[in-house]
């Protein structure tokens, strides 16, 4: 990627918001927030398909043309801003699919706060995938699993939907997860990276402050939990469950594989490390190590 990550934080952030404006289009016919979505009559489907034209024309002539992938990065920006936007517009109706727009917003900024974080922080390891929109087919299985699951409950028990102090704990869950990981990766620095290293590089230091104090892995911490919170806030009772066991059962598995490198890199640094601060994950340890 060209620029050195700013280049692309400036273009990502821009096409972000740029998606993000169709929440404005209700107040451009003065209609209520929801409308748009649920029933927006024929001047609001007009003024939708209108809007998402002018967004793509927007996208083709800033950066259409643009060298290093920019457009690539455009579109896939635009369009998280687009899902933020359209939640945004649930979030704030009387909709009876508010909390599904809390959930929009959520992951829409996770996924593009990824992207934006990388490009700022370690712009040497950016490129498409650091969005994560690609992030595994098993990956894109529980979030699909996730929303018909929502979508079938609605349906056959709307009151189980509408449960807003469980919908809010699990909001505050899924910020503070997001919050935990992005500072993760702030601290780390250059060394944060979203591949498991298999090689030390010159730069590699093993970082021990900020979040890194509390956990020995607080990215993984903050993604567990803000995993389990997007479901607790779509109450969905069956994937809640299974995110908490298939979550838990990959970040031991992936914890033991990157404890084992890191003790490679830093040996009796990273030993005394372990011993003195947690995984920040319950019941696992990590890696055994035989004295």
């Amino acid at each position: 990627m060209a620029g050195g990550g700013g280049a692309e934080a400036r273009t990502s952030l821009t096409a972000f918001v740029l998606g993000g404006s169709v929440a404005a289009v209700p107040l451009l016919l003065s209609a209520p927030p929801p409308a748009l979505l649920s029933g927006p009559g024929i001047q609001g489907r007009v003024a939708l398909a209108l809007h998402v034209a002018g967004i793509n024309a927007a996208l083709l002539l800033g950066w259409g043309r643009a060298p290093g992938g920019m457009y690539q990065i455009a579109i896939r920006a635009c369009f998280l801003g687009f899902a933020f936007g359209c939640g945004l517009l649930l979030s704030f109706g009387q909709s009876s699919w508010k909390h599904f727009g809390w959930y929009m917003c959520s992951l829409s900024v996770f996924h593009y706060s990824e992207y934006l974080v990388t490009a700022i922080n370690n712009p040497r390891s950016l490129s498409l995938d650091s969005f994560l929109l690609n992030h595994s087919f098993e990956y894109n299985v529980a979030a699909l699993s996730s929303w018909v699951e929502f979508t079938v409950e609605k349906f056959i028990f709307p009151e189980m939907k509408q449960i807003t102090w469980l919908s809010s704990a699990g909001l505050l869950m899924v910020v503070f997860g997001d919050c935990l990981r992005k500072a993760a990766m702030l601290t780390a620095g250059s060394n944060f990276n979203h591949i498991v290293q298999n090689e030390k590089s010159d730069s590699h230091t093993l970082v021990t402050k900020g979040v890194y104090g509390w956990f020995r892995h607080p990215s993984y911490v903050g993604w567990f939990y803000w995993s389990i919170g997007t479901q607790i806030l779509l109450c969905n009772p069956v994937c809640m469950m299974g995110y908490t066991l298939v979550s838990w059962r990959f970040f031991r598995e992936r914890i033991e594989e990157e404890e084992m490198t890191l003790i490679h890199f830093f040996g009796e640094e990273y030993l005394a490390y372990k011993r003195r601060v947690p995984t920040g994950l319950p019941f696992i340890k990590g890696v055994k190590v035989e004295l």
